[in-house]
């Protein structure tokens, strides 16, 4: 006879929880939120260890634009929509600056882990697609702030600019909704690029250009009709402007529909790379 109670002898012979599973079933329920949290450190650790690199060099490489712009080229006086010109500037390099961060950041993880091979790395994790998307996301969009931070503290003690936020929520409106675009961009890239050509081609031919030609050094008013058109089908324009009115309060575009334009191509982005990930397309072989 076995002194062991009926009970305690049915709860023993019963298998461990991953073996009562179906293959590639959940295990774990709802949001894996330690998880989540380890693979965002991971990411932003990443990146922090080499902060003069990923951070503060851009603040420099910034600050070089205005020093060009209000400077060397001698556009003191000038106005642009009724302000300073260096007023006026500051606020698009500012939110440039955090554009480009965002993109280098997302497009680096998933390329760097499929050209060294530990892409499984990313994938192995209890993760779901969507908690993957937040902590690669959400590590490039705290870059791009802590590079907006950085650019906007030294603009502080620029002589004759002025960089005082006066509508704070729309500031950091246009300001999340332009890192996550960018961000969601470049997770598209590393999934799509195979190695780092691939994505400097996006970067050289698709972010740099955009980024310049969205009216960050000049007010599209100023351009005829039909480039003023092509600026409006630019979505980067619409994160400036609306970034740029959280500082000056004037725009030269209608506030609702930036931010209407914007809230419906990230979320079109989020579905795609949503999409792309579960399918599993260029990430597993």
């Amino acid at each position: 006879m076995n002194g062991q109670p009926p009970k305690a002898r049915a709860q023993s012979d019963q298998p461990p929880l991953w073996l009562r599973n179906e293959p590639g079933a959940p295990v774990l329920s709802g949001v894996n939120w330690v998880g989540l949290k380890t693979l965002y450190i991971k990411e932003v650790r990443r990146f922090f260890k080499v902060q003069m690199q990923t951070v503060w060099a851009p603040a420099v490489t910034t600050l070089l634009y205005l020093v060009i712009f209000t400077v060397a080229l001698g556009r003191g006086g000038r106005t642009v929509l009724g302000v300073d010109f260096a007023d006026f500037l500051a606020p698009g390099l500012i939110v440039m600056a955090m554009l480009q961060n965002a993109f280098a950041n997302s497009s680096f993880s998933l390329l760097v882990g499929k050209m060294q091979g530990n892409i499984v790395d990313y994938l192995l994790p209890p993760l779901s697609v969507g908690e993957l998307i937040a902590g690669l996301v959400g590590a490039a969009v705290t870059r791009a702030f802590l590079v907006g931070l950085a650019v906007w503290l030294a603009m502080l003690f620029w002589p004759d600019v002025s960089v005082t936020v006066r509508e704070p929520l729309g500031l950091l409106w246009f300001a999340l909704m332009g890192s996550l675009m960018l961000s969601f961009l470049g997770l598209l890239t590393s999934i799509w690029a195979d190695k780092f050509d691939h994505a400097a081609v996006i970067g050289n031919f698709v972010v740099t250009p955009l980024s310049l030609l969205s009216g960050t050094f000049y007010s599209v008013e100023q351009l005829s009709p039909t480039f003023q058109a092509i600026s409006h089908a630019n979505p980067f324009f619409y994160v400036i402007s609306g970034f740029r009115y959280g500082f000056l309060e004037v725009t030269d575009s209608p506030l609702w529909i930036g931010a209407a334009v914007l809230l419906v191509i990230n979320t079109a982005l989020w579905g795609t790379c949503y999409a792309l990930l579960k399918s599993g397309w260029k990430i597993k072989n």
